[in-house]
């Protein structure tokens, strides 16, 4: 018996559409209308918006819970932190940042890509001990610290080392300790290793030192043994987003942020 005859497949659109009413469409007709088709595709995938990239800023690390509480509040801001000096040279080097908020003047007058640069907090210099430890007499504190390690930021390229180094060379007491000093990366390192017990003692800001219920202030400097804390700022991008990043930290919103965390203002 002969091979029942089976009718070729109809590939038309009007068959594959699903409506057998309808005749198929001569060939001319459907490359025009394939075309139109593809067109009409490119053009809605070229038209469709492009998503906004996040506001982008490079903040000193002793600024992490006011500018993370900014930055939510603000909305499609990613923040990168590190010590000043490392932040300076990644934007030197062309790291791609459209606001810079560092703990040193140096360091900021080394971007000179940086607009309306300004002042916007500041902030004092304290000694912390494990949250068991008692206060400690500053003069005091070659013995206090024994054959352990004093745990501050480097101290020819982090602000807080900076300013640790300036307070003990004032108060006559560097000589002594330098060499048990323990240098890290950045100031939230050297809270770090006195939470961990690492160290007994560590240089720090007092607004660190509340960022952990491990530690606790022994000590105080004064002063007047140190250089003024400047935090300072600014834009590095033409984006909007940017300015209205900035303006906001320096405007009721930022600054009533700064308080709340234990910042000073910016000394007259």
């Amino acid at each position: 018996m002969p091979a029942p005859h089976r009718q070729p497949r109809d590939c038309s659109i009007s068959a594959l559409s699903g409506d057998r009413h309808l005749l198929p469409v001569p060939r001319g007709k459907l490359i025009v209308g394939g075309m139109k088709f593809v067109v009409s595709f490119c053009l809605a995938i070229f038209a469709a918006p492009v998503l906004a990239q996040p506001l982008v800023v490079f903040a000193a690390a002793s600024l992490k819970e006011p500018i993370d509480m900014l930055a939510a509040q603000m909305g499609d801001v990613v923040v990168s932190y590190g010590g000043s000096g490392t932040l300076a040279r990644q934007v030197q080097q062309g790291a791609p940042a459209d606001v810079i908020l560092l703990a040193n003047a140096a360091w900021m007058d080394a971007v000179p890509l940086a607009r309306d640069v300004a002042d916007f907090a500041s902030n004092s210099l304290v000694l912390i001990g494990a949250a068991g430890a008692a206060d400690v007499d500053l003069a005091a504190l070659p013995a206090a610290l024994g054959e352990g390690r004093l745990a501050m930021g480097y101290t020819e390229a982090v602000p807080a080392g900076i300013y640790a180094r300036q307070a003990l060379q004032g108060l006559g007491l560097w000589e002594a300790i330098a060499p048990r000093v323990a240098q890290v990366d950045n100031v939230r390192a050297a809270l770090i290793l006195v939470a961990r017990g690492e160290a007994p003692f560590g240089v720090v800001y007092a607004t660190d030192a509340r960022a952990s219920d491990a530690v606790r202030v022994v000590a105080t400097f004064p002063e007047g043994s140190h250089a003024p804390i400047r935090y300072l700022g600014g834009v590095l991008s033409e984006r909007p987003e940017a300015q209205a990043f900035w303006e906001a930290l320096r405007g009721e919103q930022g600054q009533g942020i700064l308080a709340d965390f234990g910042y000073l203002p910016v000394a007259e």
